[in-house]
């Protein structure tokens, strides 16, 4: 029995043994420090928006024929986005009316150049005089009506093709084939929306600035922004003006700033979250170290060596507590 238990024994000392010597160095980093450039950022997170969304409605009523757009389509100014139908305007589109009132002031311009000499031949009176020049202010008044009425016929006519507004992206479609709209010059509602679009070459982010760190931040300062779709790559900006009122959530009192990214490549699309970095301020040639040189777990028996004590949980002389 008492061999037994000796054999016992030295089992646990030589496994005990056995840890120490696995037990190799710790996993510690060794990087120097160094001088660097060192700036500083105020943190916030905010979401992609464009600088201007444009709805976009069409001058003229009627059932749309055609659209040649769907969502996602980079578009240039001019370019066609609904074709209506062109019926109305163009029954209205005649050039009967103005002929007619055109020949009408001809022959009162001639009417009155008889008059004028018969007057002052004195053969007919000053109220037949009067009469024949009003005549001609008649026919005359209604040719420009005729080629008023001409043009605004052309007008709806080139209004049935609503074309884009500006050069940008098709975000949304608000109508399809076959839908009867309203023109806002008709509509007290302000006429149907066709779509929405936007110009992504530059975006916009409204960040959430808290109020200890808003105070470094000045309109123009560079930000540089990430998003989760392209972790790697960093998209750089400037800060446009900061909103005069504080928004509090949860007890904590941040201000919008609002920031504008350059997006040449239309990565960055509306409604991506953003982490959004605002540099306030830079220090040059400071001592620093990365945030990577960080120590490892370590064992707990190293641990207690590096403060004095030993590895069989031994405290030294003048380490452990003091009895009375």
């Amino acid at each position: 029995m008492t061999r037994s238990l000796r054999v016992t024994t030295a089992a646990v000392i030589a496994g005990v043994a056995a840890c120490h010597k696995v037990e190799t160095a710790p996993p510690y980093s060794l990087v120097p420090v160094a001088r660097r450039d060192i700036v500083v950022t105020a943190t916030a997170s905010g979401a992609i928006q464009p600088i201007l969304t444009l709805s976009v409605k069409s001058k003229a009523s009627g059932e749309i024929l055609e659209m040649p757009v769907q969502t996602g389509d980079e578009v240039k100014r001019g370019t066609l986005l609904a074709k209506i139908d062109p019926r109305i305007p163009r029954n209205n589109l005649t050039q009967a009316n103005l002929n007619v009132a055109q020949a009408q002031r001809e022959n009162a311009t001639a009417q009155l150049k008889r008059s004028d000499a018969l007057f002052q031949s004195k053969s007919i009176t000053e109220s037949d005089y009067e009469a024949a020049k009003l005549s001609f202010a008649t026919a005359q008044a209604a040719v420009a009506t005729a080629e008023a009425n001409l043009q605004t016929a052309r007008d709806a006519m080139q209004d049935t093709q609503v074309q884009a507004p500006i050069t940008g992206t098709i975000l949304e479609l608000d109508a399809v084939l076959g839908t009867v709209i309203s023109s806002p010059t008709n509509d007290v509602g302000g006429g149907t929306v066709i779509l929405k679009m936007a110009n992504l070459d530059t975006v916009r982010v409204s960040a959430l600035v808290d109020e200890t760190d808003v105070g470094k931040v000045r309109p123009g300062v560079p930000v540089t922004i990430t998003v989760d779709a392209y972790p790697n790559r960093q998209f750089e900006g400037h800060v446009l003006k900061i909103e005069p009122q504080a928004q509090v959530t949860q007890n904590v009192t941040m201000f919008p700033v609002d920031v504008d990214i350059l997006n040449p490549d239309h990565l960055l699309k509306p409604g991506m979250n953003t982490e959004v970095e605002i540099h306030t301020g830079q220090r040059q040639g400071v001592l620093a170290v990365p945030n990577a040189a960080r120590t490892g777990p370590r064992p707990a028996s190293r641990a207690a060596a590096t403060r004095g004590y030993a590895g069989d949980g031994r405290v030294p002389a003048g380490r452990g507590r003091r009895r009375q």
